[in-house]
């Protein structure tokens, strides 16, 4: 959410509003409209039953992103049926990573047969306005009447290298709880990944 900061200059009040640092558990998200895959735009609002999303940022060539991408297709078909879809945006500029281009994305998503949308934020206003700073980078919302509110952020499970070995199913067990009318615990936790690859300035 964005800041504000209240500062006094010779006895006069001024508001400095700073830049948006990313969303925390609690906050309410703003929808956003992406280019699919398919070359079709989508928002949010376009999930009239949703009860909530999945948003992962994410991409081609991260490691980290590869190695999660069985799983969330696997989160994608245990839960979507149930209200929360996953939602995969790519937020790499191309052009400092060209393994994570839109085409290269369309060749991804048909090699592993995504059942979810994969967008690509080409602008990179997105993944700036959630906060996003790895791939993968799961933000778990739940849709209460018109607003989309923030349950979870972080990582999907506690060991990206080895699916059997997983203990702590974060995000699974954080749409349990929403699913349950209880809030997630951890609500927070560390995203592991690779740095997302902004434009050059």
């Amino acid at each position: 959410m964005k800041k504000l900061v209240l500062t006094s200059l010779l006895g006069t009040l001024f508001v400095t509003t700073l830049l948006a640092d990313g969303y925390k558990p609690g906050d309410k998200a703003s929808d956003f409209r992406l280019m699919n895959i398919d070359g079709q735009y989508i928002s949010l609002n376009d999930y009239k039953s949703a009860k909530g999303f999945v948003i992962v940022f994410t991409c081609n060539h991260c490691p980290y992103a590869q190695a999660y991408q069985e799983r969330l297709i696997a989160i994608d078909n245990q839960y979507a049926s149930k209200g929360f879809p996953v939602i995969a945006i790519n937020p790499n500029d191309p052009d400092v990573s060209p393994g994570d281009s839109f085409d290269e994305m369309q060749k991804r998503a048909r090699e592993k047969k995504y059942p979810f949308p994969y967008l690509f934020d080409e602008t990179q206003e997105v993944y700036k306005m959630y906060g996003a700073e790895r791939t993968p980078h799961v933000f778990l919302l739940k849709k209460e009447e018109n607003d989309f509110i923030v349950k979870y952020i972080g990582a999907i499970d506690d060991n990206y290298k080895d699916a059997t070995l997983v203990t702590k199913k974060y995000l699974e067990n954080a749409i349990e709880a929403v699913l349950s009318g209880q809030s997630p615990e951890p609500s927070h936790t560390k995203a592991i990944g690779c740095s997302i690859k902004t434009k050059k300035q």
